[in-house]
């Protein structure tokens, strides 16, 4: 694997993205996360093993349509972005769980 900047990985990863389909998919251990439309799989792959010390099984991107927006007459567009879908090894879902929910 390519040796990636650490201080430029974590500025991959902009949140995690939280609905139900998201939350379904966590149950095997795939957590859903908004990266810059530029991230490839590589260094995505190494920004999530930076920040919550996991090991990353597989990386699917996709990056969804843009949707139209209104405002009065004028017509525009919503950013476009790039989903991450992170496939963690088994066991270490603790750990990332314990980051993104942790116990109030």
């Amino acid at each position: 694997m390519p040796n990636f900047d650490p201080r430029y990985l974590p500025d991959l990863v902009r949140r995690p993205i939280v609905t139900e389909k998201a939350t379904i998919a966590m149950e095997q251990n795939k957590y859903t996360f908004e990266v810059i439309p530029k991230a490839t799989k590589p260094e995505i792959k190494a920004a999530i093993e930076n920040l919550f010390n996991v090991t990353v099984v597989k990386v699917n991107t996709s990056r969804p349509p843009r949707k139209k927006r209104r405002v009065g007459k004028f017509i525009g567009y919503k950013p476009q972005y790039k989903k991450a879908i992170v496939t963690v090894a088994p066991g270490d879902e603790d750990k990332i769980r314990q980051i993104l929910f942790p116990e109030v």
